[in-house]
This record gives structure tokens, sequence and C-alpha cells, in this order.
């Protein structure tokens, strides 16, 4: 037993069940197409999970709630659409530069918003999304209301071929289980313990000799450097890049993800992530009515489950060993 869990006798304990839950999540995903659940679904739900999870690192553990988080899947989205189709590049690289130009612009964005708090970071990250998104709507390159189409696969590494969704699938796979155990490990690294600190109490953590601006900002633009990552992804997932990547209403949607599977959870994004695509795309025949399903579902999960789906499992198995 290590000195960790000699402290707490339940971390080990956590541990496993994290580490159950993981792999049943991954063979889930892995096996989910051979048994007729449809490709495309599964990779909707994955790059939407992954951003759920980035945007669960910034709240969840750092404590801070950006309602700009848009920008950077949007950013991404057209970065890789635009790199695919009109520079030619192969569906890596387009990820891997899409994926950078988040993180540059969490970084500028970062410098802006980070010394604020509470409700007025989130009013500045909100403001700054907005101005992204009204770059986005004028510029030539991005094609307007009308987005980027047609957005060409490639081939990965110049030796498979993506095309096809099958094709795709094991990237989309690998990427996203790949973002979510960084995920982990950084929660459970020093660098998390840390940033748990500053949530819960950052004059302390002040007191104590910590630059809490330096953490939050590596954590802002790690989490919009992994937006970005599942933005690219999606784009070459679907073939599109569109302003509905980049607007507001997208941002309320990983904020909604976030809080229905339980904030502050590893897999909670994941879950909420899910059972929202899944009404987006079992519920899309209501039209406009599915935005009140959203929020009959939302206000019932919060006074149901106040700790998310997720969470209350958690709390549960806790309360049962």
């Amino acid at each position: 037993m290590n000195s960790s869990e000699s402290l707490n006798p339940g971390a080990g304990s956590d541990t496993r069940h994290q580490i159950g839950a993981l792999l049943l999540m991954v063979a889930f995903f892995a096996i989910a197409p051979v048994l007729g659940v449809y490709p495309v679904f599964l990779m909707k739900v994955m790059c939407f999970a992954l951003f759920a999870c980035a945007f669960n690192l910034l709240i969840g553990f750092g404590g801070l709630l950006s309602f700009g988080h848009a920008m950077f899947f949007g950013a991404a989205s057209y970065a890789s659409a635009h790199a695919a189709k009109m520079w030619g590049f192969p569906p890596e690289l387009a990820i891997l530069f899409a994926t950078a130009c988040a993180a540059l612009l969490g970084l500028v964005t970062g410098f802006l918003a980070i010394r604020r708090q509470g409700i007025y970071f989130a009013m500045v990250t909100l403001a700054l999304a907005q101005m992204v998104y009204f770059v986005f709507l004028q510029v030539p390159f991005t094609g307007g209301e009308d987005g980027i189409q047609a957005v060409p696969r490639g081939k990965l590494f110049g030796l498979i071929d993506i095309d096809s969704h099958i094709g795709i699938y094991p990237l989309v796979l690998f990427i996203f289980v790949g973002g979510f155990l960084l995920i982990w490990r950084v929660v459970n690294s020093p660098f998390g313990h840390i940033l748990k600190a500053i949530r819960e109490n950052e004059e302390r953590a002040t007191s104590l000799g910590y630059d809490t601006d330096h953490y939050k900002l590596v954590a802002y633009v790690l989490s919009a450097t992994l937006s970005g990552l599942a933005g690219s992804t999606k784009a070459l997932v679907f073939q599109l890049a569109s302003l509905t990547d980049a607007y507001w209403t997208m941002s309320g949607e990983v904020v909604l993800m976030t809080l229905l599977g339980g904030l502050g959870t590893l897999f909670g994004p994941v879950v909420g992530a899910a059972i929202i695509t899944s009404m987006h795309n079992y519920l899309g025949h209501l039209g406009a009515w599915v935005t009140v399903a959203q929020g009959v579902i939302f206000i019932v999960c919060v006074m149901a489950f106040r700790r998310g789906v997720v969470g209350e499992i958690a709390h549960f198995l806790k309360k049962s060993l």
C-alpha cells in the first residue's frame, strides 16, 4: 500500500472502480459498432464527450465557469476543415494544426480573462467567444453561414484510408481515449491536487505560496487545447465546419452535459454527452420541442440527481461500501 492509500483507505478502492469503469467504457465504444450501433452517432458522442471532459477539467476541478468554450471548439473545427480542404493537409496534421490554434487562442484569451473571478470571469469568456463568433461570420475563409463543406478526410499518415465511417472510427476512438487518459493523469497529478486546492480555497492556496493565476492559466489553456482536439476531430467526422460549432449555444450545451453527468467527476461528462447527443438524435422529430424536452430532463435531473448521474452513483456506492 502506498502512502496516499495509507492516508486514505478508500483511495485504492476508488482507483480500482475507476479503472474498471474505464475498461467498460473503452470496451463499449470498441464493440458497439459491431453490435449495430451507428458509428457516426458513436463518434459524435465521443467528440462531445471529450469536449465536455475538457470543460469539466476547468470548472469541475479548477472552479472556473467559462461560458465561451465554444470558441475553442469552433476555431479548431474551422482550422481543421480549412487546412484539410484548402491546404491539402493530411488528417493527422490538420488535427494537430487545429489543436495548436485552439491552444494559442486559449493562451491569448486566458491572459485577458484569468484574473477575473466568478461571474466576471464567465462574462468575459462569453464576450470573447461572441467576438470570435462574429469574426468567423465575417471572414471569407469560413464560408459565412454556409460553413466549410465537403471536407476531405484523406489518408492517415498517407497510408490508411479513413474516408469511410468504419475507417475513421478507430482514429476517433484513439483520440477520445487518449484525451480522456490525459485528463485523468492531470487530475491525479500534483498539479491537479493544487488545482483542486485553488477551487476549494484560493486565498489559502495563495498563502501557501502558489501562484494561483499561473495554475489557472495552465488549466485554462489545457482545457482549450483539448476542446480544440474535440472540435478538429468532429470537423473531419462530419466533413463540415459551421457557425453552430462556435455559437454561444454550444457553450451552453457543454455546461449542460457536464452538470447532467456529474460536475467534478471523471466519467460524468461522458455520460452527460451521451444523454444530450442521444436526445438530439432520437428526439429530432420533435423539432424545436427538443429544447423543451432538454429543459424538462435537466430540471428533473437537478432535482433528483443533485450530484449528476455519475455523481449520484458514486455517492451511492460509497455509502453502500
